[in-house]
């Protein structure tokens, strides 16, 4: 698997990351959740990204992984979820990284995220400095946001932040001329979530879901050929060759889901004239197609 520099944090990530919010679910027992992160290490992907707010995902990778903590970068979340202490003020992100250095069973974090916080809680005093202090502290090697639209562009500009992460995928597509090319620009590192854009290839009428049903809604409209490819394969080989996208995030709770997946990388990038018929259909459609937070 290809390692990318995560921006100038000097980090390596491998192209595919993987998104363990399924392992922090009951549908998984704790035998299961163990294989699957094992499996995950030795298809040779480096970066596993995780939050509090994902069950036992934290627990369960600090449990099963912490022998082989020199094998993956670690990233997750803060922000809230911690008892007895209010969300999103500078003692919740102080007291949530030591709560993830606890249940992660590490000394040291390597990516932390502000989860997805509106551009409001981000510009609340003191907030982003408790962040930037646990680096300082050695408890957390890189500062990041995760998050989309203005949000995420004035994370950027803060100058605070070593990385992001953002939805990038064939139905969410204007990070890419705006947040990862300007993050680019600036050293930084990006994790582009949500890369199979929540696959709403598999239903036939429109989901309820909002977030699902707007990509549906979107797939619809962009009327793309995928040249008899599958849907999937596509979608993973478009966004994890974005310019300025260091590693995709790709959440299963199967390992034959996570190696068909590799299997997709390992045909590299789509061809360029297909890529620029997706970027040209999403330009042409675009009627305030924000980014799915």
């Amino acid at each position: 698997m290809e390692r990318r520099p995560l921006g100038k944090t000097g980090l390596q990530v491998s192209a595919l990351g993987f998104g363990a919010g399924h392992v922090g679910g009951s549908e998984l027992s704790e035998s299961e959740a163990a294989a699957l992160l094992h499996g995950v290490l030795d298809a040779g992907i480096n970066l596993i990204d995780t939050a509090p707010g994902y069950g036992a995902s934290e627990e369960r990778i600090g449990r099963h992984l912490r022998g082989r903590r020199s094998e993956y970068v670690l990233s997750t979340k803060c922000g809230y979820g911690v008892p007895g202490v209010e969300d999103w003020t500078p003692e919740c992100i102080t007291r949530g990284v030591d709560q993830a250095l606890s249940r992660l069973h590490t000394d040291v974090l390597d990516v932390v995220h502000f989860h997805s916080c509106p551009l409001e809680v981000l510009q609340r005093p003191g907030l982003v400095e408790a962040l930037v202090r646990a680096v300082e502290a050695g408890k957390v090697r890189a500062a990041a946001y995760s998050g989309d639209n203005a949000s995420l562009e004035y994370a950027i500009g803060t100058g605070a932040f070593a990385a992001v992460q953002t939805s990038v995928n064939l139905f969410d597509q204007r990070a890419i001329d705006r947040g990862v090319a300007w993050a680019q620009g600036r050293g930084m590192g990006v994790i582009a979530k949500r890369p199979l854009g929540n696959a709403p290839w598999r239903f036939a009428e429109r989901p309820e879901a909002h977030d699902l049903g707007e990509y549906w809604n979107r797939m619809r409209a962009l009327s793309l050929d995928t040249r008899g490819m599958d849907w999937s394969d596509v979608a993973l080989r478009f966004a994890a060759h974005v310019p300025g996208v260091s590693t995709c995030i790709v959440g299963t709770r199967r390992l034959e889901n996570l190696r068909r997946n590799l299997r997709a990388w390992e045909e590299g990038p789509l061809p360029s004239d297909f890529v620029e018929a997706i970027r040209d259909a999403f330009r042409r459609n675009d009627t305030g197609w924000d980014g799915m937070i």
